[in-house]
């Protein structure tokens, strides 16, 4: 914005400095005119001296005097009074009187024309004769002219050009002192030529300039073509500018701090009340462009960035042009449009950040397909995805995926309605690094196991457990270890569901007791469980044998305060006895089982529309994003619920060693007799006697 307010600053300059080049131009034009008229009027002001009627007679009488000697000019007195003694002149010119200038060339132009028409002696009736007064009387004779018509030949000769000589016109006399300037004069004209030579070229500067001003402003402000300007509008570059610039502004002007707020007055009531409220409705992410008409799979924080949260949408079906499957990047300080918007062929189910590269998003879609979008290159399309030939690839829809590892070695893995798990290295996916298929062979229609939710304990890359669309949960290794092979530990069976199950979420809080063994399952059924995992010994057989029953493991408790199917459960990343749920009535509910084990610590409805998925904010707990089957990503901030008291870990083994289930079962404290291994069995003998004593 300042280097827009500076190049209009600018330009307002040079319109000011050439309107003054301008200005200054046309009053040096205007002093150099009046100045010339002045200098005209002051010529004409001082006429020439007139010369007297005295020295021009002189001057004609000293230009001809052998002329009038030979035709008898003279005074009056000097030219006879009879006609008849009038004697002709050699040229049959007639002697007129000395009447001046004037009369003497008149006279002389009288007599010239009439002598080649009148015979030699006769007198023109028109000559006066002389008389006392006048010098000539007129006579009465009249003389009567014959004229004749002669043919004659006549031919233009080329006059021959007369060259004169004159020396006064070649050198000039230096020694005159009248024509000498002085030194006074020579130095003033020198000074005015030098001022006139400055003036001109301070003139040609200031004219230059003012051009090339008046180029540069219409170059600056012309107006352009409709080509060239549909050329800027369609230029990737000027839409990348558009792009960020409106994200700026919009995120300045959305900012909620109230600037006029007046500290000297009482707060509001409204406000008041709100600050009341446990659960607080922060925004809502909606687009009609993009979320109308479609309705949110997935949903994930960002790790690096607070404010940014990402969300899956399957397709529009009222929108034919438009992609199957949409990826939305959601900013807290941009709420009416998306940061980023990234297409798919296929519907997306699954979406995650990466949790060690913060540009990287990663998608899996109806058709199997894996994709990662960078939000660096500024494209709607995936820059790697996987395809549904590639070797090991998947060809059944992808519901789950998760990061797992360390900085410097993580895997994507990812896992289908087919059973198969793959592990993805995240700079290639044209073939997974290394895949599993879960089988069961004890079922009774089919070895495949449809997975439907999945989950990895806290600091554990190949134990994860899977929730399978007939209800049941089962544990499972991506590779050998310690005697156990990889693959579906279908031995123990987790059976309680009576529905497919929808989400599996496993306690990764770590404090002063570990329950990194417990993890929650939602399901169609309305219902909600707590687990305790149990891990195989070294030696168990993973495959039940032919005739052999599976062993079920019950849950610790059932917690049932929903009015619909249940669709998401997570864990709260800081509160050891806090969790999350959604339902398809639109509630969310806060469970604290350090509170109460029967009905939800808070319980508030979100949207009328069906909630489909819950994540937690990671860094601090206090926000969590849902997303509804309306295409809305509901922000809600829980406050202090999120913050846990030191007691909460110690009440929290208290309670679950409470429960009836679970009575039998030891709680151990943080490094107290567990299998660093595999971090979820339990200790042996010893130190389940070590729990019964510090429980009794």
């Amino acid at each position: 914005m300042s280097t827009g307010k500076d190049r209009r600053a600018e330009i307002e300059a040079k319109k000011a400095k050439l309107a003054e080049l301008r200005r200054l131009r046309e009053e040096r034009r205007a002093g150099a005119l009046a100045e010339a008229a002045s200098r005209r009027d002051s010529e004409t002001s001082t006429p020439a001296p007139r010369a007297s009627l005295a020295d021009v007679n002189e001057l004609v009488a000293s230009l001809i005097p052998s002329r009038g000697s030979e035709v008898g000019v003279g005074t009056s007195g000097d030219l006879p009074h009879s006609r008849s003694s009038i004697p002709p002149s050699p040229g049959g010119r007639i002697p007129t009187p000395a009447l001046g200038v004037s009369g003497l060339s008149s006279s002389a132009r009288e007599s010239d024309a009439g002598s080649d028409r009148m015979p030699y002696g006769s007198v023109p009736s028109g000559l006066a004769q002389d008389s006392p007064g006048r010098g000539f009387e007129p006579s009465p004779m009249r003389i009567t002219v014959d004229l004749i018509d002669v043919e004659q030949d006549l031919f233009e000769f080329p006059q021959k050009q007369k060259v004169t000589y004159n020396k006064e016109i070649q050198t000039a006399d230096l020694d005159s002192e009248d024509e000498q300037p002085s030194e006074e004069e020579i130095r003033t004209r020198i000074h005015r030529e030098q001022e006139a030579e400055r003036i001109a070229a301070r003139d040609r500067e200031m004219e230059e300039e003012s051009i090339r001003m008046e180029q540069e402003l219409e170059e600056e402000i012309r107006e352009f073509t409709e080509e060239e300007r549909l050329g800027i509008l369609q230029d990737p570059n000027f839409i990348d500018f558009v792009d960020q610039s409106s994200k700026i502004v919009q995120r300045a002007l959305q900012d909620r701090y109230d600037y006029t707020r007046d500290y000297r007055i009482s707060s509001d009531l409204a406000a008041d009340e709100l600050e009341g409220e446990k659960v607080k409705r922060v925004c809502a992410f909606f687009d009609d462009r993009w979320t109308k008409n479609r309705s949110v799979t997935d949903v994930d924080w960002s790790h690096k960035f607070p404010e940014l949260c990402v969300a899956a949408y399957n397709k529009n079906p009222t929108a034919l042009n438009d992609p199957d499957g949409i990826v939305l990047v959601w900013n807290m300080h941009l709420l009416e449009r998306p940061e980023f918007v990234f297409h798919s062929q296929s519907d997306v189910l699954a979406v995650k950040f990466s949790p060690y590269h913060s540009n990287l998003v990663f998608g899996g879609t109806y058709s199997g397909e894996i994709l990662l979008w960078d939000t660096r290159h500024g494209k709607h399309l995936p820059v790697l995805k996987t395809t549904r030939s590639s070797l090991g690839g998947h060809f059944y829809p992808v519901y789950n995926m998760q990061v797992v590892g360390t900085q410097n070695a993580h895997n994507l893995i990812t896992a289908d309605t087919d059973g198969k798990v793959n592990s993805w290295l995240v700079d290639m996916l044209a073939q997974p690094q290394d895949f599993i298929q879960l089988t069961h062979n004890g079922h009774s229609k089919t070895d495949d196991v449809a997975v439907s939710a999945m989950d990895f304990p806290p600091n554990e890359t190949s134990t994860f457990y899977v929730g399978t669309e007939e209800g049941s949960v089962y544990q499972a290794l991506r590779s050998d270890r310690a005697g156990v092979k990889a693959g579906l530990h279908n031995a123990d069976v987790y059976r309680s569901h009576r529905a497919p199950v929808t989400s599996l979420s496993c306690h990764k809080v770590a404090g002063a007791v570990d329950f990194s063994d417990l993890f929650l399952t939602a399901s169609m059924d309305w219902k909600i469980k707590l687990w305790r995992g149990r891990a195989p010994a070294a030696g168990q057989s993973q495959q039940l044998q032919q005739g052999q029953q599976a062993h079920e493991v019950h849950p610790l408790h059932t917690f049932e305060g929903a009015d619909e199917p249940v669709y998401d459960v997570k864990w709260h990343p800081q509160h050891p006895a806090l969790f999350g749920a959604v339902d398809g009535s639109g509630k969310f509910d806060l469970w604290n089982i350090n509170a109460d084990t029967d009905v939800p610590t808070v319980s508030s409805t979100i949207s009328s529309r069906a909630l489909n998925k819950l994540v937690w904010e990671p860094k601090e707990g206090r926000r969590a994003a849902i997303g509804s089957a309306e295409g809305r990503v509901h922000i809600v901030d829980i406050g202090d619920l999120a913050v846990p008291r030191d007691a909460e870990w110690t009440d929290m083994q208290r309670v679950v060693a409470g429960m009836p289930i679970a009575r039998d079962v030891p709680i151990f404290l943080e490094g107290e007799g567990r299998r660093a291994s595999a971090g979820l069995g339990y200790a042996d003998s010893r130190a389940f006697a070590g729990y019964e004593r510090r429980a009794g």
